[in-house]
């Protein structure tokens, strides 16, 4: 049973276990809970636990000069410059606080691209959103709201634009079908027919989640 992990309890009900950008394994849990139903908790995820971790370790991202990284599916060159930003082939970033700033630029490359897709299978099948969030989340790229509000992970933006296009479907048909029914996946097939191929396709980007 993997033994490494920091426990945070608070005022919630429930057990969740997580890996932080860091490698470490976080284990949040209510006030109440003891020890040892942590650590069963821990024991009937191990396997999960471990899949995480070597994941993280695979995809470790360096952010040096000279380095590669891979926004919208396209490889580019890490290099020094005032402003984070992306040019030709490189992505420039500041000196220090590098993660950061290349959050900021993901989130940007997020909202634009993503309304943009939205919009235009709005456009084309008759959708309709109230909301587009950008957010931090790493156990998942996009979510829908029973109000219609979508989210996507910053992290969409390392994504090619095939896949970018199925978070969108997939989000939209949440709009009509907050479950993952038959229904649902046939709604998702009638505008994108080879959706399982890239739903498949996403594992290959789990090392996105490092970041």
């Amino acid at each position: 049973m993997y033994e490494t992990y920091e426990v945070v309890r608070s005022k919630r009900k429930t057990m969740s276990l997580s890996v932080t950008r860091e490698g470490k394994a976080v284990v949040r849990a209510p006030l109440s809970a003891t020890d040892e139903a942590v650590r069963a908790f821990v024991s009937r995820h191990a396997a999960w636990l471990e899949r995480r971790l070597r994941e993280y370790e695979r995809g470790k991202i360096s952010l040096a000069d000279g380095e590669t990284i891979e926004i919208a599916g396209r490889p580019l060159r890490i290099t020094a410059g005032p402003h984070a930003r992306i040019c030709a082939d490189a992505v420039i970033l500041p000196a220090e606080g590098r993660e950061r700033a290349l959050e900021g630029l993901l989130r940007r490359l997020t909202r634009q691209r993503m309304k943009a897709l939205l919009d235009a299978y709005c456009g084309r099948y008759g959708f309709s959103y109230a909301s587009l969030t950008v957010t931090s989340a790493r156990g998942r790229w996009g979510s829908c709201s029973s109000k219609r509000g979508i989210a996507f992970s910053f992290r969409t933006a390392f994504l090619p634009d095939r896949l970018a296009e199925y978070l969108a479907v997939h989000e939209l048909c949440h709009t009509r079908r907050m479950d993952h029914s038959a229904g649902f996946w046939r709604e998702v097939g009638r505008i994108l027919p080879d959706y399982a191929a890239r739903r498949a396709e996403l594992k290959k980007y789990l090392w996105a989640t490092c970041l």
